[in-house]
């Protein structure tokens, strides 16, 4: 006999198959192997999804201060906080929405308009000339763009059960490495005029300074949206025909789950919670890393300059891409998303328990043991994102895959969102106890990133989560 929670993983309601059925068309066979060509395109799509979001991050500050609105130099951060989290904040209002577009009108004509927004809007934004038409331009980008849900919901559906830990490895394997060639593409080509003044004085991007970086995005997106057509649609649109039938292809639903909203499916709700607090700790400790190491040693940083934090971070980057790649889809078949989810956020917390120390460190060793620390942190946290990716998607059946993505979507932007005001609220409250007998200084702001990923690695038990490793 199967409980509730196994039969929400079992395969989508496909009883007849039709001619007419896109879904049908290229639903996957258990003896097929990875989708090689699909896969490769929606890395490029994710891509082309993460680049906009962290481009605009190392120029930002310099953006606010060209805007004049700022009083005083210490007033810049604040505004630049307006225009960092307006992209969220706007995706969050639409992502349910855009989730239920994708399970009514398809997965592709979603993919077609998040991928025209990153053109229009992301090419708007690099033309500002005020904080008002930067703050929309990134609303506007992010209340458009729905394709983070449905990318995720495409790749469970266009892989079978053996490969469909792969297919989100790759989607948040393409979403992380974005993160990171954001910030570069973003501080290598943001004022070329004053850079590059042989190629670019008098230019256009000498009058617009910071147009440059998102132009190069546009261009790529440009060229994503006619490899997008080559995608096929993996919406099954006779789903109503089967919906009230209890019998499918591998096992027997009961009539309770047939008729449950997606918003009383206990899976779904504890798998988009875990993965809420996940990607608040996610982005806090990004906004951390980066004012720890280029805090001074003598508040317990490490001195770093710009240029050292992103060293780190994109070799962090590259070996988590080759093991989500290679490892992760083998493990998480013999263990199952919960289990890999457990052990990778609960390998975290000795490791957040390090960084406080590093300062008292110099020279190879620091190095050595930052680049160590960070490396394996950035493995688990993407392991730990993908294992909840998968239990949301496994949570739930096919014809509700796009609109529990999307309300995933949603959430997930409130708390990215709040993230980074957190990250630095807590980071700068903890400058003012660096002597304190608990938890002085860096200590607490490590622990309090830690909290969060001791709650999801708890929070993996809830006996409602799948249980099975086969994905």
């Amino acid at each position: 006999m199967t409980t509730p929670s196994e039969d929400l993983i079992k395969e989508p309601l496909l009883l007849k198959s039709s001619r007419e059925c896109p879904g049908c068309k290229c639903m996957p066979h258990e003896e097929d192997g990875p989708p090689i060509k699909y896969l490769v395109l929606i890395g490029f799509i994710m891509l082309c999804n993460a680049l906009p979001i962290t481009i605009l991050f190392p120029y930002l500050y310099l953006l606010v201060r060209d805007f004049n609105v700022a009083d005083s130099e210490s007033d810049i951060g604040y505004y630049a906080g307006f225009i960092g989290s307006s992209f969220m904040i706007g995706r969050f209002f639409t992502g349910l929405l855009w989730g239920v577009a994708a399970d009514r009108y398809g997965r592709k004509p979603v993919m077609f308009c998040g991928i025209i927004s990153v053109i229009i809007f992301n090419t708007l934004f690099g033309f500002s000339t005020s904080l008002w038409m930067a703050v929309v331009t990134r609303f506007c980008l992010g209340s458009l763009n729905g394709l983070f849900g449905t990318i995720q919901t495409f790749a469970t559906e266009i892989c079978n059960k053996k490969y469909r830990s792969l297919g989100l490895a790759v989607v948040s394997t393409a979403w992380g490495f974005g993160l990171v060639l954001g910030p570069a593409i973003g501080g290598f080509l943001a004022e070329p005029a004053l850079k590059y003044p042989e190629l670019f004085q008098g230019s256009l991007f000498d009058r617009y300074p910071y147009l440059l970086p998102p132009l190069c995005v546009t261009v790529f997106a440009l060229l994503v949206l006619v490899a997008c057509h080559f995608l096929p649609e993996t919406l099954h649109i006779h789903a109503k025909e089967v919906a009230n039938t209890p019998e499918i292809e591998s096992g027997v639903i009961s009539d309770d789950c047939e008729k449950r909203s997606i918003f009383q499916n206990k899976a779904l709700i504890v798998s988009i919670a875990l993965f809420c607090f996940a990607s608040l700790h996610d982005i806090a400790f990004l906004e951390v890393f980066s004012l720890w190491a280029l805090s001074s040693k003598s508040t317990g940083g490490l001195s770093f300059t710009s240029s050292d934090a992103g060293r780190v971070l994109t070799v962090a980057a590259l070996v988590m891409l080759i093991c989500q790649l290679s490892f992760f889809p083998v493990v998480t078949r013999r263990l199952g998303p919960a289990m890999v989810t457990r052990i990778a956020s609960g390998l975290t917390l000795p490791l957040l328990v390090i960084y406080p120390f590093m300062y008292e460190l110099t020279g190879a060793w620091l190095w050595f043991v930052i680049l160590t620390v960070s490396t394996l942190k950035y493995i688990f946290m993407e392991a730990t994102a993908t294992g909840l990716a998968i239990l949301v998607n496994v949570s739930v059946r096919q014809e509700e895959r796009g609109t529990a993505n999307g309300f995933s979507l949603s959430l997930l932007s409130l708390f990215k969102a709040i993230g980074p005001t957190a990250g630095g609220t807590v980071f700068a409250w903890s400058r003012k106890r660096l002597h304190a007998h608990f938890l002085p200084g860096n200590e607490f702001v490590f622990f309090f990133l830690g909290v969060w990923m001791l709650i999801v690695c708890v929070g993996t038990l809830h006996r409602s989560l799948p249980r099975s490793a086969l994905i």
